[in-house]
């Protein structure tokens, strides 16, 4: 009895030690190709790590995600030396960073509320040090409802750990103004995930099932939440418009598998089908929207964002903002590929329990990688195709190879997206970490939780409101 006893002791000894030093593994990779592009004072990433002017909302979201991700595998450990407590408040530095670029900017929600249209649309860029407009409303298409609502999603899922992101009554207003914002994206026509409106990308913006979905998430993860925690009281609860979420979930799933009325298919279904937003739970329309996914974009070196994409191709003019009428046709089958979809597609298998679908974007995957100075491993932002193949391309898919993107430095979305695929097959980090709201279960699986308050509580918030006002 006494020998098992050493044995099944010295086991869990070495299964805690060997987790140390994996998680520390990590914990460097973070430092070093994430947290050392945080800009200190706004708290913003950019989009590529060479960028030291312009702070992306959306990129800047999905790094917090990453070390957030990282925090809550570190607090399995007993001593992790502080490095918890760093990870978390650099994930609140930046959802803190976002929320006071978006209030300088809480004129714009009271007139979008009115009209939603791109010149009363938050921005989505902010200059990475003072956190000011980079782009004014005309020179920059603004509109993405994608952001906001991915934004409400992950504070809901960071106050849900235990993370305090919220600290004023005037914050806990702002975010209910947010949602308010988000409300109406079934009837907004917005430029998207990819900030180019229509497929044709001639300053028209569209309606994308990814938005709405991804508001559709939003709402269903706030709606009742406590933005103070367990520390809450009944005023700093946020509600949803049931009338509208209802609107939203119908037009969504109307929408799929398609994603919007110029584009038959987009890679932005992929995200808002599955992690992060998990904007269904109908089988049928998961299925259809991922195989359609799969079967019109999947390729050897990433998925194309969706069929005659210019973007960064060697046909595109980089001194143009919009393309000529008729010019898509100069893009196909050139399309970029995005190996960023690869670890969505891992991260998918992760939440899904599909061990084969994890093997087989892991090891596409790994042939894509390359590795710095550092011993670190890159994801290159995107491959194309270079200029002396593009006929043959054209004329034979897939009979030439794809090149690296050229462009220096680390896109740092990527680079997020990796290291929470990582954990996660690692067995470092549990989806119920990643997701504490659980929302990659159905609604009625869910279990109910802290800072959740009932009907009856929400209804006292709401009289609280209208006296107040």
């Amino acid at each position: 009895m006494d020998d098992s006893m050493n044995i099944e002791q010295f086991l869990k000894i070495s299964n805690y030690e060997n987790t140390v030093k994996q998680l520390d593994v990590y914990y460097g990779i973070v430092k070093r190709q994430l947290l050392r592009y945080q800009c200190p004072i706004t708290g913003l990433f950019p989009v590529l790590s060479i960028d030291t002017e312009v702070g992306s909302i959306r990129d800047s979201i999905y790094c917090a995600a990453a070390v957030w991700g990282l925090y809550q595998a570190y607090r399995r450990i007993d001593d992790d030396r502080g490095k918890s407590y760093e990870l978390g408040q650099s994930a609140v530095k930046c959802m803190r960073g976002v929320l006071e670029c978006w209030i300088k900017q809480s004129k714009k929600i009271e007139l979008f509320k009115k009209q939603q249209c791109k010149n009363h649309a938050l921005h989505v860029k902010f200059h990475l040090i003072t956190g000011n407009e980079v782009y004014d409303d005309e020179s920059y298409n603004h509109l993405q409802i994608d952001v906001i609502s991915i934004y409400l999603l992950f504070l809901v899922q960071m106050i849900s750990s235990g993370l305090q992101i919220i600290y004023t009554q005037d914050e806990v207003a702002f975010v209910q103004n947010l949602v308010y914002y988000v409300e109406r994206a079934y009837r907004t026509p917005d430029y998207g995930m990819w900030e180019r409106g229509t497929k044709y990308n001639d300053g028209s913006p569209d309606i994308h099932a990814s938005s709405i979905g991804f508001a559709k998430a939003a709402l269903e993860a706030i709606n009742g939440c406590n933005l103070f925690g367990e520390k809450g009281a009944s005023w700093s609860v946020i509600y949803v418009d049931i009338d509208a979420h209802n609107r939203n979930r119908s037009i969504f799933e109307t929408m799929l598998p398609r994603e919007s009325s110029s584009k038959d298919v987009d890679a932005a279904l992929l995200a808002t089908i599955s992690f992060p937003a998990f904007a269904t739970h109908e089988d049928i329309l998961y299925s259809e929207t991922k195989s359609r996914v799969l079967r019109k974009l999947k390729g050897k070196y990433g998925f194309k964002r969706y069929i005659r994409d210019g973007y960064k191709t060697v046909n595109e003019d980089p001194n143009r903002r919009y393309y000529k009428k008729g010019e898509l046709k100069n893009f196909e089958n050139i399309e970029c590929e995005w190996p960023l979809f690869y670890i969505f597609m891992i991260i998918d298998g992760v939440f899904k329990a599909l061990p084969d679908q994890i093997i087989e974007y892991q090891e596409l995957l790994k042939s894509r990688i390359h590795l710095d100075s550092n011993g670190d491993p890159i994801i290159p932002m995107y491959f194309y195709i270079a200029k002396e193949d593009i006929e043959i391309e054209k004329s034979k898919p897939y009979s030439t190879e794809r090149k690296p993107c050229s462009e220096p430095g680390i896109f740092l979305w990527g680079q997020a997206m990796f290291i929470l695929a990582q954990l996660l097959t690692a067995g470092l980090l549990h989806i119920n970490e990643l997701d504490p709201i659980r929302r990659y279960l159905p609604s009625y699986n869910r279990p109910r939780k802290a800072g959740r308050y009932s009907a009856f509580q929400i209804k006292l918030a709401l009289n609280y409101i209208e006296h107040s006002m």
